[in-house]
């Protein structure tokens, strides 16, 4: 999963854990994984990971970063063990695809699976394992924690709530105006709009062609999401959760997505929000708007972020 151009963040220590690979599920979308243990007998809190919506590798590679390994080591370093893993939609995408495939499917086996792996690890404390998403990992957490009641807590990281079929216009609209040129590689404005139009439809079903439909994916993968409200769900979970949200991200941002959580959540004293104002999507600081090209410039997450996070965690 390393590539030459990628090296740690300066406060990571890689000799305060070991890793090892793992292989999570036993039928044929099984994927593979990397559990990072601190050194020593714990107990250790641990944290599953759960990575953004597509075809992400167990590091959240793009370009020369890898934000999910950055979060993978900061927290390691601090003392919490992790388990990170390929996506199926990775790993074996066509089959996955080809299966009239749901959101749940994409997410919840291996979820759950890594948090019955990490509960077997003698040094890791059992009743302390969170999961940790990011983007549509973090939107996912909440179902995650539903499924696996044992959870500790979960971590929300630029978790959307806004409906995934409409936010493409809002991003396509945004890079109009701050980088026309990759806007012009997206679908137009009026595809997209047939598109969110046909998911909202009554009329949506797992035999809509998936041409119809945004990003290609199936209507039964639409018919999962439309049906599921994250806020919803976390709302009904008796459980600390902690949300971060950068304040340049313009795929999941404080007006359309932030503020869902907040409406329902913000009041409560076990959940904490906190907005990391220079981070863009993936938590990588900056300045003025954020662009695409941004994610394929060598750099890490917000240490900031790492320290807060591992701080909640190990506080809990």
């Amino acid at each position: 999963m390393q590539t030459l151009d990628w090296q740690p963040a300066a406060d990571v220590d890689p000799a305060a854990f070991e890793e090892r690979s793992v292989t999570l599920g036993t039928d044929d979308f099984a994927v593979p994984g990397t559990v990072s243990v601190p050194h020593g007998p714990g107990p250790h809190p641990a944290v599953v990971l759960l990575a953004g919506g597509g075809a992400f590798d167990r590091d959240g590679t793009a370009g020369p970063n890898k934000s999910l390994k950055d979060l993978a080591w900061g927290l390691a370093t601090r003392g919490l063990a992790v388990l990170r893993f390929d996506k199926v939609t990775l790993v074996h995408a066509d089959r996955f695809w080809a299966s009239d495939p749901t959101v749940v499917q994409e997410y919840l086996p291996h979820a759950l699976a890594a948090i019955e792996m990490l509960g077997a690890i003698p040094s890791v404390d059992p009743n302390r394992i969170f999961v940790v998403g990011h983007s549509m990992g973090g939107k996912l957490a909440p179902r995650v924690a539903e499924a696996a009641p044992g959870v500790a807590g979960i971590a929300i990281l630029a978790g959307d709530t806004a409906p995934m079929q409409w936010a493409m216009l809002r991003v396509l609209r945004h890079l109009a105006e701050v980088d026309p040129a990759t806007a012009a590689t997206l679908p137009a404005e009026e595809t997209i709009i047939a598109q969110a139009r046909a998911v909202d439809s009554p009329d949506l079903s797992p035999a809509t062609p998936s041409s119809e439909l945004p990003f290609g994916a199936p209507g039964s993968y639409w018919l999962d999401l439309r049906s599921y409200d994250p806020v919803a769900t976390a709302a009904a979970l008796d459980k600390p959760m902690f949300i971060a949200q950068g304040g340049r991200d313009y795929q999941v941002t404080i007006a359309d997505d932030l503020s869902g959580w907040q409406h329902v959540l913000a009041a409560r004293p076990e959940v904490t929000i906190r907005v990391y104002e220079a981070d863009d999507h993936m938590f990588f600081p900056g300045a003025g708007p954020s662009l695409p090209a941004d994610y394929l410039r060598a750099q890490h997450v917000d240490p900031a972020l790492i320290a807060d996070l591992a701080d909640w965690l190990s506080n809990r």
